[in-house]
């Protein structure tokens, strides 16, 4: 656990800041205002979110972090106390006969139920909020399939009268354009607005597959025969990736998931277009 703490700590300040040398040779602290929607070198913390899901799910992580950390100290005290003063060296009465210590058993019992009822009121509440789906906005239906993604947009119809849906494929190596991301790059991506409540039925056509995009707080199972739904607010514009997080088959590597965030008129000019 120490050495997961570590990493925990060195990933927040290795990923979000760097240097920069300026005049003299003296270096300067900066914070870095790139965003990271996409997976990191060396990366271990959560990648920057842009949904309100997002925000809860990392503010009860760094609530639990908190306990974690002080029972880690309170732990290692206890443990490293007791070694160094009841060894063979420091004490030599060994207390043969003493079988319960009424206190002690006291605290190891109500203290760690007092953590669990500390950790349990948010993240139910949590949980609540991001399960609830609540008079959305825009509806899209996505499906998976062995070995991509189908989406269809089911409130909008095009000039054939017919519903909005496309499929989407990842792109080989060589179909991939200068600054494109491999294995995360798609021929379609989703182009949904932003500041708008969308609700997403995902399901499977022919094997178990798990739609996710971890920027947005969203992973759902796609099972074939059942709806599964989750909501989401996209809080800016951007490009936001995901993979299928299900093993599906030999492809499964190959079913990134892309989502663009545009302003709400440059979404309607869009589907003018489909």
């Amino acid at each position: 656990m120490i050495i997961s703490l570590f990493y925990y700590w060195f990933s927040i300040i290795f990923t979000r800041l760097y240097l920069i040398k300026i005049k003299n040779y003296n270096w300067k602290l900066r914070i870095n205002k790139i965003k990271a929607d996409i997976p990191l070198a060396w990366g271990l913390y959560f990648q920057d979110g842009a949904s309100p899901s997002f925000e809860g799910i990392v503010d009860l992580h760094n609530r639990i972090m908190f306990y974690l950390v002080i029972i880690l100290f309170g732990v290692t005290w206890v443990m490293l106390s007791i070694i160094w003063n009841f060894n063979k060296s420091h004490n030599k009465l060994v207390y043969r006969y003493l079988n319960h210590g009424t206190l002690i058993e006291l605290i190891w019992t109500v203290g760690p139920a007092l953590v669990l009822v500390a950790i349990a009121f948010p993240s139910f509440k949590l949980l609540y909020l991001m399960d609830e789906v609540i008079d959305p906005a825009m509806t899209v239906k996505v499906t998976g399939h062995q070995w991509y993604w189908e989406y269809e947009y089911a409130d909008f119809l095009n000039e054939e009268n017919e519903i909005i849906n496309f499929d989407s494929y990842m792109k080989d190596e060589a179909s991939l354009e200068k600054g494109e991301l491999r294995m995360l790059e798609v021929d379609n991506p989703v182009i949904l607005p932003i500041d708008t409540h969308i609700r997403f039925i995902i399901t499977g056509a022919d094997v178990l597959h798990d739609w996710a995009v971890p920027a947005l707080a969203l992973k759902v199972d796609a099972t074939p025969g059942r709806l599964n739904q989750a909501s989401v607010i996209i809080e800016r514009t951007g490009y936001f990736y995901g993979q299928c997080s299900e093993i599906c088959g030999v492809l499964h590597s190959s079913m990134p998931i892309k989502i663009e965030a545009v302003e709400v008129e440059k979404f309607f000019s869009w589907l003018l277009e489909q």
